[in-house]
C-alpha cells in the first residue's frame, strides 16, 4: 500500500485547505483509513478517520479539538480520502499524515500499518 498526502500550505487563521491522499496498492473496503497530525515537540495525535468501504459503512471519527471545523470524506472509486480543514486555528499547524489499517478502526497511531509522508500544515495568526 502506498500513500500519497498533498494539499497543505501556508494559511491565516479562519481560512481552510483540503487535504488529499490517494491510496494505492491492495487496499480493500474493510480498512480504515486516519488522518494524524504532529506538531514540533509533540505526539502524533489522532485527527480523524474513516472506512474506506462502501456505503453500508458509516464509520468517520474526529478528535473533539477538530470536531465542527474538519470533515472527512471519500472518494470510493479513487481510493482517495479528503480531509476538508475549516476555520483554520495556530494550534492546527502540524505535519498532517494519513494513515491506514488493515483492521478494526482506532485511534491509536501504533495500530496503523502503512503510512504517507506528511503535508506541511501553517497557519499564522
Amino acid at each position: 500500500v502506498q500513500l500519497q498526502a498533498s494539499g497543505g500550505g501556508l494559511v491565516q487563521a479562519g481560512d481552510s485547505l483540503r487535504l488529499s491522499c490517494a491510496a494505492s496498492g491492495r487496499i480493500f473496503g474493510n480498512d480504515v483509513m486516519g488522518w494524524f497530525r504532529q506538531a514540533p515537540g509533540k505526539e502524533r495525535e489522532f485527527v480523524s478517520g474513516i472506512w474506506l468501504g462502501g456505503d453500508y459503512r458509516s464509520y468517520a471519527d474526529y478528535a473533539e479539538s477538530v470536531q465542527g471545523r474538519f470533515t472527512i470524506s471519500r472518494d470510493y472509486a479513487k481510493h482517495t480520502v479528503y480531509l476538508e480543514v475549516d476555520s483554520l486555528k495556530p494550534e492546527d499547524t502540524a505535519v498532517y499524515y494519513c494513515a491506514v489499517r488493515k483492521g478494526t478502526s482506532t485511534r491509536r497511531h501504533q495500530e496503523y500499518d502503512y503510512w504517507g509522508q506528511g503535508t506541511q500544515v501553517t497557519v499564522s495568526s
